[in-house]
């Protein structure tokens, strides 16, 4: 008797960083289950034109692999699943809770005796566990990405994530640091911490630690660790032990991405953030003078509802006034479901328009950035044998090979487009 070909699944990720992680953990699961022949897609929630993409993405699938089990999974599956119920070419829909459940994944196995609910969605605001499905080495083989938190507490008008992924809940700082150890052992450089609201972490936790007391443990607990880089922040939260680390701390990388998304005080309060323009200002001045080579990234949302050219011009001017170099500019797309959604819209054209703005000033922040980069010598991390990143993210490019995984001192020698050259 013939022994039918194990199909192993198919996974397609879309969105965040995150999203990619919990990928590598469900590969994990449904290896473990024994699942085949199906095809996963994780989806984004966090504009509407990321839902399209999303169904857009499920029917291309559907073309490719006509006669695998087609399931849906991620942010706009937990916030909407009806609209992905209703589309014939999905089989099953899966919240995000339980997509990181080992008991999913084997009710998909071959060998399971019962039957499979076409639609897997409970209320992800009743969860309390953060996913305990840690995976060692998620990412390139030079630097790896742990979850230390997930969800989120806030309510920005503009947002639907939290229904999304849940209230905040952190992972305990020991779990923490025995994945990261283990990751050490394993020749990992680099180690990113990550969360949806990464500077929540540990106010779920008993005696509420700050992301800076999880920061210095880390560093202190495994001097081994050459590299530790946090990934999106709320600037408000920062603790004063996390600016005591970035002023102390050569090993914390002197790189961090805000999460600014305005610049002008009416708008920020019409977001429902927690900062205002002078807050953000204040705190970028501080972090630079604690760490002079210290570079920001920032999301920036541009033609927000009510937004008037005068608004926009102080979000503009937030790139020099808080010294930004990496921005992520998102035209505002209205997200039903979000109160921002029911505020008078700015013109579709004038969104446009202001996002190329951005991304130009964003683009002429760069230049300077590698600019001033020739000449200097910098500890660079090989992602690929003719690449890699300095410590503040910028691309290296290499013409002769270098060691994957390894960290080398490089004097920079010149700028060919976006990447610095050694």
């Amino acid at each position: 008797m013939s022994i039918p070909n194990f199909i192993a699944p198919k996974f397609t990720t879309l969105g965040c960083r995150l999203n990619a992680y919990e990928t590598e953990a469900m590969k994990e699961l449904s290896e473990a289950a024994g699942v085949q022949n199906a095809v996963i897609i994780n989806t984004c929630a966090v504009t509407a034109e990321a839902v399209r993409k999303a169904r857009q993405e499920i029917r291309k699938l559907r073309r490719e692999n006509p006669d695998a089990k087609l399931i849906v999974t991620g942010c706009a599956a937990q916030t909407e699943p009806a609209t992905f119920t209703a589309m014939p070419e999905v089989d099953i829909v899966i919240g995000n809770t339980e997509k990181m459940q080992a008991e999913t994944w084997a009710s998909m196995a071959p060998d399971f005796i019962g039957q499979t609910e076409a639609v897997q969605v409970n209320d992800i605001m009743a969860v309390t566990e953060t996913a305990g499905h840690l995976i060692d080495g998620f990412g390139t083989r030079s630097r790896a990405y742990v979850q230390v938190q997930n969800g989120c507490d806030h309510r920005c008008t503009f947002c639907i994530i939290p229904y999304g992924r849940g209230n905040s809940r952190s992972v305990p700082a020991g779990v923490v640091i025995d994945q990261i150890k283990r990751l050490v052992q394993k020749g990992y450089n680099e180690v990113v911490l990550t969360g949806v609201d990464l500077t929540s972490w540990g106010a779920d936790l008993p005696a509420t630690p700050k992301l800076g007391d999880l920061v210095m443990r880390i560093l202190k607990l495994i001097p081994d660790l050459p590299r530790l880089r946090i990934s999106s922040i709320d600037s408000i939260e920062v603790d004063d032990n996390l600016m005591q680390a970035i002023a102390t701390e050569p090993r914390l990388m002197p790189h961090l991405h805000l999460s600014l998304q305005a610049g002008d005080d009416m708008i920020l309060k019409r977001m429902k953030r927690r900062h205002l323009r002078d807050d953000a200002i204040a705190f970028c001045e501080e972090a630079k003078r604690l760490r002079p080579e210290m570079t920001f990234g920032a999301d920036i949302i541009a033609g927000f509802p009510t937004e008037t050219e005068a608004m926009f011009a102080n979000s503009l001017k937030m790139v020099t006034d808080c010294d930004l170099t990496w921005l992520h500019v998102f035209p505002y797309s209205a997200r039903e479901g979000t109160p921002a959604a029911r505020m008078p819209a700015v013109n579709g054209n004038a969104i446009k328009s202001r996002a190329a703005r951005l991304r130009k000033a964003g683009d002429e922040r760069v230049a300077l950035h590698l600019a001033a980069q020739v000449g200097k010598s910098h500890s660079i991390l090989l992602e690929n044998p003719h690449m890699g990143r300095t410590e503040q993210f910028t691309e290296v490019h290499f013409d002769a090979p270098q060691i994957e995984g390894q960290i080398v001192q490089a004097t920079i020698l010149g700028v060919t487009g976006n990447q610095l050259t050694a």
